[in-house]
């Protein structure tokens, strides 16, 4: 989906902006705006969008979904910050103070309070932020602005670290958000910002547009970015939908229904123990000092009649109930396995939370081992399959619901950082060609 940023600097209330801003958006087929600074007053009714519905918020930040989507769940924690949630994805849209620095460095210090909060959930943080991140960003003349000071940037970077957050339109030279005269000289900021988690970096595009605020179709004074998400969103209840452009001229709008997924339908029935498992016992667990293992995700428990059949103390769990592998009560195996678990799940929020659950297996100091499909293995069976594009991936098969994604290891490696989970150093290779693995360590307490 392409999701759009923009300061509108209060002019929504005007017919000239509305229509340009809708043209533009009906342009480039986004499905949702974000607009900081949309209208005044700001608890005014807010104006009507061409071909969106309103989504919640005020003069202060605002969002808006294209007709025939479902709403997004929206809440306002502060005045100066929005909460979004779409589909697994949490954007915080953000107006930092404009006048202080102080206040900003205060708001970026309880914004990284928020982005703990959701727990290691895909996060976007957006909007204007007031500041420039790098001393390049913020021009005054010819010479660097002394607007943000360093606490400012202090701050910023503990948010960015402490999220694992990647500055996506922190490019050579700037791309300045907002360009004026001001006291007779030119001034220039890179202010308006996309931060992404870094695992969402290679599957997501970030395009400023500084056509918004320039030539004889602007409607406002900052640059637009144009974010293009991974995700899929929902088709609306037909009670969502208060007023449709579609109801004018007659057209319906291309959406996506929503499909429940049934990842179990993606266990294979082996009458012999998995390539991954035989190397998991020829190259794993004797290096690594294993005695007991448990398989989770283990469908119908193949490799742990094997991983038993090598001396092992095994167990297994499969959250779905047929196969017959409950929750164990145990929960300190030296080694836990997850097998071609994460590429069937169809977002980067669920994987994470698979990651949690495993690692809360592991023992203080034991291992988890992933092993997923590859990127090239999955691309090439969706060609092969006419498989359709769904989130970050491809539904295998809408009518049984099941969905794959190619999950290389720095992927893999970023997703379980979420899980308190670190790479093993050193660790040993498995022999395990066209298939992707990461053996990682769960840090004594």
């Amino acid at each position: 989906m392409l999701l759009a940023s923009v300061n509108l600097n209060k002019r929504l209330g005007t017919s000239g902006a509305r229509s340009g801003l809708a043209t533009w958006l009906h342009a480039h087929g986004v499905e949702a705006v974000v607009a900081q600074e949309p209208f005044i007053p700001v608890d005014r009714n807010p104006p009507a969008l061409d071909g969106f519905t309103f989504a919640g918020g005020d003069g202060h930040l605002a969002v808006w979904i294209s007709e025939g989507l479902a709403p997004p769940a929206v809440s306002s924690p502060r005045q100066w910050v929005q909460r979004i949630e779409l589909e697994w994805l949490v954007v915080l849209q953000v107006h930092l103070d404009a006048y202080a620095s102080s206040s900003r460095a205060a708001q970026l210090a309880e914004l990284a309070v928020l982005a703990a909060a959701e727990g290691g959930r895909p996060l976007l943080v957006c909007g204007d932020f007031n500041l420039a991140p790098r001393p390049e960003d913020g021009l005054f003349g010819d010479k660097t602005s002394t607007f943000t000071s360093r606490a400012e940037r202090v701050k910023l970077n503990q948010l960015t670290q402490g999220a694992y957050l990647v500055d996506t339109t922190a490019e050579e030279p700037p791309a300045f958000t907002i360009e004026r005269v001001s006291s007779g000289k030119p001034s220039r900021f890179r202010c308006d910002l996309a931060l992404l988690s870094d695992h969402l970096t290679a599957t997501t595009t970030v395009t400023p547009d500084a056509a918004v605020r320039s030539g004889p179709k602007a409607f406002t004074d900052h640059s637009a970015l144009l974010i293009g998400l991974p995700l899929t969103l929902r088709a609306a209840e037909p009670e969502d939908v208060l007023f449709a452009l579609g109801d004018l001229n007659g057209q319906e709008p291309a959406v996506t229904a929503h499909r429940k997924y049934q990842p179990h339908k993606t266990a294979m029935s082996r009458q012999a123990p998995s390539p991954a498992s035989r190397a998991v016992t020829g190259y794993l667990t004797g290096s690594l000092l294993v005695a007991s293992v448990l398989d989770h995700g283990c469908g119908r428990g193949a490799d742990v009649a094997h991983y038993r059949s090598a001396g092992l103390d095994a167990e297994g769990y499969d959250p779905h109930d047929d196969f017959g592998w409950p929750r164990p009560e145990r929960t300190v195996f030296d080694l836990v396995t997850s097998m071609f678990v994460l590429n069937v799940l169809p977002d980067p929020w669920q994987r994470i939370e698979a990651l949690k659950d495993a690692a809360s297996f592991a023992r203080p100091g034991g291992h988890v081992v992933v092993v997923t499909r590859s990127p090239d293995e999955i691309t090439k069976a969706a060609a092969d399959g006419g498989w359709t594009a769904h989130h970050d991936g491809f539904w295998s098969s809408r009518s049984k619901g099941t969905f794959q994604r190619g999950i290389d290891p720095a992927e893999v490696t970023a997703l379980a950082r979420r899980a308190g989970l670190v790479p093993l150093a050193d660790a040993p290779v498995l022999p395990l060609p066209g298939v992707c693995h990461v053996v990682l360590s769960k840090p004594e307490v």
